[in-house]
């Protein structure tokens, strides 16, 4: 079968399509045909040789990708879960033994079953981000009617995602993204939008109770600005594994009584959360998949490329085979 490798860390070049051999599932695990698969930020991440958190677990060569959507193929003597046919999407093997391939076999308890009113693009751009936002806006920030919620980076991956599961769950959601994002914010629920290059947030707002930090770049001024609009009792939940909280944003947030975490609880392959609920809120049609751009996987360079920009509008798919 083909499939993306790195041999050496680097550049978008160090990415190369190689014929290996086909995976068999073992007893727990699924062998699934993959359709799609995403470009999320931990891919060049990866592919560059790793964050503080991520590098002991790098070991060349190397496949690259987290995310699937697919058709089970086989199925290991232990599964009962799922059946040869089935569509699944989610984040198998991470990080390691990566999605850009055209089949990937993994523990069944690493997938779910696809909504059935999405297409294998749409489902293929879910299951990272989904895993994320559903943590930070569902698990750890308990979003409820009537909670103002700011999320950073509303408009990327994660973000659009956390903006839909606040407005589901009945939050008056506020997200910060650049100007040409705010029609499309409002489209998907959010209740103010905030130019983040024209207008100072922490000059705006007040009383947040939930702020989520979604955007990909890492900017301790935002924590601390974060602080200034947050009362008490409110959570600071943030993406950034790789970036501690520092003691000044610290003492900050005890002044007002506040707290924060880490997506994961501080876990680098593992999320509390599983994807039952957020495929409920597709198939009730409370929630859709933000796909920019599709590309063959041939053409994974360029896909990684326009990532790299950290300006997506939603997600980047790599398409692997045409849907049947």
């Amino acid at each position: 079968m083909k499939a993306i490798r790195i041999h050496a860390f680097g550049g978008p070049e160090v990415m190369k399509l190689d014929e290996v051999e086909q995976p068999i599932p073992a007893t727990d695990e699924i062998l699934v045909r993959v359709y799609a698969t995403s470009v999320n930020p931990a891919d060049y991440i990866i592919r560059q040789g790793g964050n503080e958190v991520l590098r002991s677990f790098l070991k060349l060569p190397l496949g690259l990708g987290l995310d699937v959507a697919g058709v089970v193929e086989l199925i290991g003597s232990a599964i009962t879960r799922f059946k040869v046919g089935d569509k699944v999407y989610g984040v198998p093997n991470f990080p390691g033994d990566g999605s850009y391939a055209e089949y990937i076999a993994a523990k069944a308890s690493q997938f779910w079953l696809m909504p059935q009113n999405i297409s294998f693009n749409e489902a293929g751009a879910l299951p990272s981000c989904a895993l994320i936002a559903w943590n930070g806006i569902v698990d750890l920030g308990n979003v409820s009617p009537g909670k103002r919620v700011l999320i950073h980076g509303a408009a990327g991956g994660v973000g659009n995602l956390a903006v839909q599961f606040a407005k589901a769950k009945g939050g008056y959601v506020i997200g910060t993204a650049s100007a040409h994002n705010v029609e499309f914010l409002t489209e998907l629920g959010a209740d103010e939008v905030i130019d983040y290059r024209n207008q100072q947030f922490e000059e705006l707002l007040h009383d947040i109770d939930v702020v989520f930090n979604a955007s990909p770049v890492r900017d301790e001024s935002v924590r601390i600005k974060s602080v200034e609009v947050m009362k008490a009792g409110s959570i600071f939940v943030c993406t950034h594994l790789d970036e501690p909280f520092s003691d000044d944003f610290l003492t900050a947030l005890v002044q007002k009584n506040a707290t924060a975490t880490l997506v994961g609880q501080g876990s680098v392959t593992t999320y509390t959360s599983s994807l039952d609920g957020v495929t409920q809120l597709i198939e009730e049609g409370k929630v859709k998949a933000v796909v920019s751009q599709v590309y063959p996987l041939e053409e994974v360079a360029q896909a990684h490329r326009q990532s790299e920009t950290k300006h997506v509008r939603g997600k980047i798919v790599l398409q692997i085979r045409n849907e049947d």
